[in-house]
């Protein structure tokens, strides 16, 4: 989680939305690191774990990520989540919860969905307090920047 962390930081250092996402082996070996890039790209898909799948997706020539976890510093949201379910990846770990747009768990839950072809397993809350921080202290400064 921490390797997440610290892509979020980067996130924040470049005024994007401070979320950070790595995914990797069933081994533990970091595939693919990558921060929500939405308003560097001008695109709302963007979104840090959307940039890992893609990167490891294009590194096998496959979008199949079977037996990979991936670690976001925040809930996956509807668009992140079904991605992460059509890849098959097999695991997701994430930060803090998102009460506004999570999937994994606070709004919906789509692991939990069994009309749905591929439930990955979720775990919440890992290294909470450092990822809320970290997106609250952004939004904070971002508001009092427009004040």
């Amino acid at each position: 989680m921490q390797s997440a962390i610290d892509q979020a930081v980067i996130a924040g250092d470049k005024n994007e939305v401070p979320v950070g996402a790595v995914l990797v082996s069933s081994e533990g070996e970091i595939l693919a690191a990558a921060y929500n890039k939405v308003i560097t790209h001008s695109d709302p898909t963007a979104h840090a774990e959307i940039q890992v799948l893609r990167s490891y997706s294009r590194q096998i020539s496959n979008y199949r990520l079977l037996n990979t976890t991936l670690y976001a510093t925040i809930e996956p949201c509807l668009m992140c989540m079904g991605a992460i379910i059509h890849a098959r990846v097999a695991g997701v770990v994430f930060g803090a919860a998102d009460a506004k747009w999570g999937a994994a768990g606070s709004l919906y839950d789509f692991a939990e969905d069994r009309r749905l072809n591929h439930h990955p397993e979720v775990v919440g809350g890992v290294c909470r307090e450092t990822c809320r921080v970290l997106i609250q202290d952004f939004f904070r400064r971002r508001r009092n920047k427009n004040n």
